[in-house]
């Protein structure tokens, strides 16, 4: 059956183009959009790479005359319904291009790398339609945390800090269960350098002088990865309003380990802690919130492990004893992810993280890295100069 006729049979079944074939799109995304073949067809597929565009397409029965190597040819050619944007770099243009096509948009982090672009977004008339790829909200230990602490608050109870811990060991120690294709060697220089230049543009317009030595901490690292735990602390307690301490060592690592203690509006503190970690064997997460009375903590596995569970500890008194709930949770975050931008496609529901999240995430970064800046002495400017102004 083809696409176009399996949105005539079934109305609610989302037509999907896919911009970006790496290795978040084998290993999550699309085996479980073909697992949700009830809501979604993966009606076209886009990637600079020919090899990766016939051999995910055939995998997938995605029709060749739906194989771009443009994603902006992709969202005007009339074959699809929505788009999930997963390619790496720089989401802006391409986001505007779904938008102004009246195309729904999943996103994945990094939304944009500066404010101009996050901005542009938000005065589009379609933004509405805009869902950003912050998974972990998704995920039901997450949302039960969630509930625990704001009973808790309603009960009297203050949020103390929140502490972070990531332990980040390479790509192949997190992705070899996935059986991913050959990293593809057939996209041309001249067409790789464009893109290579324009994020350091675009880092630049972020940061000014300092993107020379930030840019990598800015973009591969916070945009990358820490926005993940920054959207974890915002539902939680909030953003952050003020960073005091950034620390990245050892000298001369890449990556490294970074140290980040910053200040919610509710007094409370927070402490992230994200290690790279090459001979690591697991990615491994602990989030603890730490209240007047209690603590709620989250442990997290590896992300592209699907159906790994997620533990989450509540310790609590209980008249003159301790009281500990241990829960876990298989339901996989992306899936939920998935089935909320469904949600968004179909009805318009709104998802739990869009244009607003993504730019207080951004903010946030760049208060990082003004920080950081600040501590080595560096020239910073651009849009986080008035990240320093504000401090």
């Amino acid at each position: 059956m083809s696409s176009d006729a399996g949105r005539a049979t079934r109305p609610d079944r989302v037509r999907l183009g896919v911009v970006g074939l790496g290795a978040v799109a084998q290993a999550v995304h699309l085996p479980l959009l073909d697992r949700l073949g009830e809501h979604f067809s993966v009606a076209a597929v886009c990637d600079l790479s020919a090899t990766l565009l016939e051999r995910i397409g055939e995998r997938y029965r995605v029709l060749p005359a739906a194989r771009f190597v443009s994603a902006e040819e992709l969202v005007v050619a009339n074959k699809v319904d929505a788009v999930a944007i997963l390619s790496s770099g720089a989401h802006g243009a391409v986001t505007i291009a779904a938008l102004d096509a009246g195309l729904p948009a999943f996103v994945e982090k990094p939304l944009a790398l500066t404010l101009g672009e996050v901005d542009e977004l938000a005065a589009h008339g379609g933004v509405g339609r805009l869902q950003v790829g912050y998974m972990k909200l998704y995920d039901p230990a997450v949302l039960r945390a969630s509930e625990a602490i704001a009973a808790a608050r309603a009960a009297g109870a203050t949020v103390r800090a929140i502490e972070v811990t990531v332990l980040h060991p390479t790509s192949a120690r997190q992705l070899w269960q996935s059986r991913l294709l050959p990293p593809p060697t057939d996209v041309p220089a001249d067409v790789l350098e464009p893109l290579v230049a324009q994020v350091r543009r675009l880092h630049e317009i972020a940061l000014g002088p300092a993107a020379a030595e930030l840019g990598p901490l800015y973009g591969n690292i916070l945009l990358g990865s820490v926005v993940h735990e920054l959207a974890l602390i915002r539902a939680f307690d909030g953003d952050p309003i003020a960073i005091d301490a950034v620390d990245v060592w050892p000298d001369g690592a890449w990556p490294p380990s970074v140290g980040i203690t910053g200040r919610l509006a509710s007094t409370a503190r927070v402490d992230i802690r994200w290690h790279f970690l090459a001979g690591y064997a697991a990615y491994r997460e602990v989030v603890r919130v730490i209240l007047d009375d209690r603590t709620v903590e989250l442990e997290f596995p590896a992300p592209y492990l699907l159906h790994a569970p997620t533990r989450l500890a509540i310790t609590e008194p209980d008249g003159e004893a301790r009281r500990d709930t241990i829960a876990t949770s298989t339901r996989e975050a992306f899936e939920e992810e998935l089935l909320a931008f469904h949600r968004l496609v179909v009805d318009g529901t709104r998802p739990l993280a869009g244009i607003a999240e993504a730019r207080a995430d951004v903010v946030t970064c760049q208060l990082i890295a003004a920080r950081r800046a600040e501590l080595l002495g560096l020239e910073i400017g651009g849009e986080a100069a008035a990240r320093v102004a504000v401090a």
